[in-house]
């Protein structure tokens, strides 16, 4: 996925409400950015912390810049982690336009933010004539706590649970399903869920997959210019 040429280089000064953060332009302006992330961000904050900002074009728009990319270091050096929650399903994608998911690979269709369960709609609903469809939700990871290994929630996620419940559902139909946590830290060589942060979504991963809802995690190659998939990491027990 590319991202928006020419970001503009800034400063972190503070993120806060979730969504808005305040940061320096190299001129010494100071703006406020729009955060496209409901987490907590933890180790995505510190002030001083080097960041990328896209701008719209819009003219109508309250908050015309966008924080897309911060440079952190994790205890493998500096590197670039994207921010983004809107990104990973656009990345996804065009993973899957190019067959790029061996495990996903092979379905005719792919459609888009289909409804299913009770009040939600699937991220990716792959289909063909001769296979069970496949239901693919999208989390995206942002999270390192400890060199190498990605952590996902950052923060408790009733919707997360959810939406496990949701895919066992569809299992239990004679459906696939499938949990594709996309994760934006280039270093990562392994993925496990935050358990003691959101305990209750730990659960839930536990019961869907002893359901048959099958999980996987991609890390991704990511620089000024664009986000790709990269190859899958193991997940930990």
């Amino acid at each position: 996925m590319k991202l928006q040429a020419d970001l503009v280089p800034a400063t972190l000064l503070r993120r806060y409400k979730r969504f808005l953060a305040d940061v320096e332009l190299a001129d010494g302006s100071m703006i406020t950015a729009h955060v496209a992330n409901p987490g907590a961000m933890l180790g995505l904050q510190a002030p001083g912390a080097r960041v990328w900002l896209s701008k719209s074009p819009s003219k109508t728009r309250k908050l015309p810049f966008s924080w897309e990319l911060i440079e952190a270091d994790f205890g493998n050096g500096p590197e670039l982690v994207g921010v983004n929650t809107m990104h990973p399903n656009a990345i996804v994608a065009e993973a899957l336009a190019a067959n790029a998911i061996p495990e996903l690979a092979g379905y005719d269709t792919i459609r888009r933010e289909v409804k299913y369960g009770a009040a939600s709609r699937v991220d990716f609903l792959l289909e063909h004539p001769s296979r069970p469809p496949c239901y693919v939700e999208v989390k995206n990871v942002h999270m390192m706590r400890q060199p190498s290994l990605a952590e996902f929630p950052d923060s408790v996620t009733a919707r997360g649970a959810r939406h496990l419940d949701e895919l066992a559902a569809m299992v239990a139909t004679g459906a696939r399903a499938m949990m594709l946590f996309v994760v934006q830290i280039g270093s990562s060589t392994a993925f496990a869920l935050a358990r003691d942060i959101d305990p209750a979504y730990g659960s839930a991963f536990d019961k869907a997959c002893n359901a048959g809802v099958e999980a996987v995690a991609y890390t991704c190659r990511i620089d000024h210019g664009s986000i790709v998939l990269a190859g899958r990491v193991p997940i930990q027990p």
